[in-house]
């Protein structure tokens, strides 16, 4: 009766079930191991890296210029820039009751070229009288916020506007600290921001506006609209008379003129270094007053004086710069502007040491955490750019960890994972997705985000977006690189084998992306970590419909591109490739697609199937045969790993059994190389093809049988076993049994034994079954085992003695026992007797003769 255990038969055992023979099938079936694909770093900091697929056209910039009109002070302006269409009402001006004289005055045209230049002249002038005294108003009335933001008004209105301010402009202009000739006096649907509001958003104080009406222009700007056609307008003065209404008090007066003032004057210097300074100084004091944020009174002033320094080509003032303003709340224009000067200062590596020592980092995680994703999709994109720079450095990733980050970070993925293809920003957000993931995979290097990571979720979030983003390359290959980099871990890797859907994500990208290296590697990666320990993973993969033959059409495709790799060296008279211990790009995809093979082929019922796959076993075979062991090692030895995990399976139309003897030649190639992990594992597949008597035939015939003896010293337990199993397999025939004692076999079984068998039970039992085989017709102990005999005789006693075999295994709990005494004691106990028996019955034969 043949035993249905790997290496050997036995007369002497009984049938055992599937599970107990994968429990002992130690160096029979075993997964694979194989090095995480690698990632070589980006030459220069993008927010789409060299290997993005998204064309230049298609994808935001990662190189622009930052003006003083990059920004918006009037931040009330809609960001879209679109003109709104005027209403049918039309306004009713409502003039002061507290000034009956008071007359609406008619609409005038716009000024002239003459009127501009004559305005710009005396602000040019004014500025320079006023550059050595106090060249900031005492009081700005800042706009409000929260009120809806509208674009230009309708011409006939803003005529009206200009008439009644007129005389106020120049007086105006003199209290403004820099003279910006960018700016216009004549609004237009171009520009979305005329001039003359700059008189209606705060400026000078008591020298401009009075409380009480000093002034007839002060009762013009009081001019309310009592109609829905200028809602704008009405929000606008209603602002400014709640400015007016509201005074400063005395103590943030004296702050400002006592702090703040003497810093702005500051920053009217040429020297970098005296700006950086300053700047330095102005966010400690703007946070000591707390005025940083949106509610200081004097902030549109402020900002406008910081936007004008950001010209100023210096990466240290651009920092001081970004986190000043981020810190201001700005919104809109003022926010992306903001956001991509942070950008090109973390663009460059050399800063990481100024960003270290400054709180740029909490700043952009503030935006991350607080600005609406889909209204500002355009400045996050920036933010998050910039955050992954930042993430690039090992300081500040340890930082954004300890500051939140991977939970905004999620929190942000869900957001976009709502967004539904149909959605117009749906494209745009995939930009967002590149650098929010590509983020995540740096963070993924430290222990406390995978915690996180598996905490929170995060598995599920990163399946949704892999399947919202399929035809997304690059989320797709980050999503991939955070599940190669953590799947690697035990627990991030059961907690993505729970995600059923994570294996028709991963075979639907396969299909895909087939030839794209770079992605199907590292999933292929991911699936062979997934079946290395998992017995219900190796299951439910294998179910997955088209599984199998979708990794052998990549098996394929892979396989061709290697072929003509090899051409193409050969057509250079060079046999071997310039570094061999460095696989090509399409042997690394064999050598992971080939450990999935492997690792599933634990699994009992699946591997019983792949034995039976003849278009399995044939790649597997034809590896072999065009790839030395020379050139790729690995690739190698996983194939005849793969081969011997099938061929212990015993299954009808076995492609293993039907294609042994071409197996068999590859092989023999491998026994005679120099390398020894290729002997080894050429060795494990003869122990288990040679329970075929083709095979058995074939060893002998090519004296294998000598050479698999001599690898019994090499004091190595695995070799030793293997070694034991082709021994054992040999001796079933009794025809052969005497090529045991050529080359030393028994002396160097019973060194096996003393060696190993102790703590090694398994071995043991090998040895004692193969002693037993060839000890079958023993006339006599002496004959049979020579003078290993006594050796051999103690060496059994000893560890048939329960306490003394038992002790070797303590650490080894109940299993160790059980082995013992279910599958040790049988065998050495009847070995033990048989020779015990034939010692003593020659010893009584010569008594007798005497």
């Amino acid at each position: 009766m043949e035993k249905p255990e790997p290496f050997y038969r036995l007369s002497v055992s009984k049938q055992k079930t599937s599970s107990e023979i994968i429990n002992e099938a130690r160096s029979v079936l075993r997964t694979l191991r194989t090095q995480r694909p690698f990632t070589p770093a980006e030459d220069q900091r993008k927010l789409f890296g060299s290997g993005s697929s998204r064309a230049p056209q298609n994808r935001p910039p990662s190189v622009f210029s930052l003006h003083a009109s990059s920004f918006d002070l009037a931040e009330s302006r809609p960001a879209s820039g679109v003109r709104l269409s005027p209403l049918d009402y039309k306004p009713i001006l409502v003039i002061s009751s507290k000034d009956e004289d008071s007359s609406v005055s008619l609409p005038k045209p716009a000024v002239d070229a003459a009127e501009v230049r004559k305005v710009s002249d005396a602000r040019a002038q004014l500025f320079r009288r006023t550059s050595q005294g106090d060249a900031f108003p005492a009081k700005m009335a800042p706009l409000d916020h929260h009120e809806e933001k509208l674009d230009c008004e309708e011409p006939a209105m803003m005529s009206s506007l200009h008439g009644t301010n007129d005389n106020c402009l120049a007086e105006q202009r003199a209290y403004t600290p820099f003279n910006d000739k960018s700016e216009q006096l004549i609004c237009n649907e171009h520009s979305g921001k005329p001039e003359r509001e700059d008189v209606l958003k705060g400026t000078a104080g008591k020298h401009l506006f009075q409380l009480k009406g000093e002034s007839n222009q002060m009762k013009k700007h009081g001019i309310v609209a009592s109609q829905p056609s200028s809602i704008g307008w009405k929000r606008r003065l209603t602002g400014l008379e709640d400015d007016m209404r509201t005074d400063e008090s005395e103590e943030e007066k004296s702050f400002w003129h006592m702090k703040v003032l003497p810093i702005l004057h500051e920053l009217e210097s040429d020297n970098v270094e005296s700006l950086c300074l300053a700047c330095t100084k102005l966010y400690q004091v703007l946070n000591e007053g707390n005025m940083l944020g949106k509610r200081f009174k004097r902030r549109s002033m402020l900002l406008k004086t910081l936007y004008k320094l950001v010209e100023i080509d210096s990466d240290p003032l651009c920092l001081k710069l970004a986190k000043i303003i981020l810190s201001m709340k700005v919104d809109g224009k003022n926010l992306l502007g903001a956001c991509k000067l942070a950008f090109k200062v973390c663009r460059n590596g050399i800063n990481d040491y100024l960003i270290q020592n400054d709180t740029l980092l909490d700043c952009l995680l503030e935006v991350l955490r607080t600005e609406d994703l889909q209204k500002n999709n355009e400045a996050l994109l920036y933010c998050l750019g910039a955050i992954k720079f930042m993430s690039g450095n090992a300081v500040l990733l340890n930082e954004m960890v300890n500051k939140g980050a991977v939970e905004m970070l999620l929190q942000l993925m869900k957001q976009i994972n709502s967004i539904k293809e149909n959605d117009s920003h749906f494209s745009s957000l995939g930009h967002l997705l590149v650098q929010l993931t590509a983020t995540l995979r740096n963070l993924a290097d430290l222990p406390q985000t995978r915690c996180q990571l598996v905490c929170s979720g995060a598995v599920s979030e990163l399946c949704v977006a892999l399947e919202q983003r399929m035809n997304d390359k690059d989320v797709c290959t980050y999503i991939v690189r955070i599940f190669s980099k953590l799947s690697s871990y035990n627990d991030f890797c059961a907690a993505l084998a729970d995600c059923s859907r994570c294996y028709i994500l991963f075979l639907a990208l396969l299909n895909k992306h087939q030839k794209q290296q770079d992605l199907v590697i590292r999933i292929i990666f991911i699936l062979g970590n997934l079946t290395a320990k998992n017995n219900q993973a190796r299951e439910q993969f294998f179910k997955e419909e088209g599984s199998v033959n979708t990794l052998m059409s990549l098996f394929q495709t892979y396989h061709e591109l290697d072929l003509k790799e090899e051409k193409w060296y050969h057509e250079r008279g060079r046999e071997e490739k310039k570094n061999p211990q460095h696989p090509s790009k399409a042997e690394d995809v064999l050598i992971k697609l080939i450990r999935v093979l492997a690792n599933l082929s634990i699994h009992p019922s699946v591997g019983a199937a792949l034995a039976a796959a003849h278009h399995v076993v044939e790649l597997l075979v034809t590896v072999l045969e065009y790839k030395s062991i020379e050139v790729c090692e690995e690739l190698v030895i996983n194939a005849a790993t793969t081969i011997n995990n099938l061929s212990f399976y015993k299954v009808k139309s076995s492609a293993v059994q039907d294609k042994k003897l071409r197996i068999a030649e590859m092989l023999l190639k491998l026994l005679m190389s120099n390398n020894m992990d290729g002997v080894v594992e050429a060795v494990r597949v003869f122990g288990n093809l040679s329970q075929y008597h083709e095979i058995c035939d074939f060893i002998i015939q090519k004296k294998i049988h000598k050479f698999v003896i001599a690898l019994l010293d090499a004091k190595n337990q695995d070799v030793c076993f293997s070694a034991c199993g082709v021994l054992l397999n040999l001796t079933v025939d009794k025809d052969r049994r005497a090529l045991l004692m050529e080359e030393g076999g028994i002396g160097k079984l019973v060194d096996c034994l003393r060696d190993f068998g102790p703590a090694d039970l398994q071995l043991a039992c090998l040895i004692c079954k193969t002693l037993w085989n060839y000890s079958e017709n023993i006339t006599s102990a002496a004959s049979c085992f020579g003078e290993d005999t006594d050796t051999l005789l103690m060496l059994l006693t000893s560890l048939l003695d329960e306490e003394l075999a038992l002790g070797y295994g303590l650490d080894r709990g109940d299993h160790h026992k059980l082995y013992w005494e279910m599958e040790f004691k049988p065998v050495a106990e009847k070995l033990l007797e048989r020779i015990q028996t034939h010692r003593s019955s020659v010893s009584a034969a010569i008594i007798t003769a005497f």
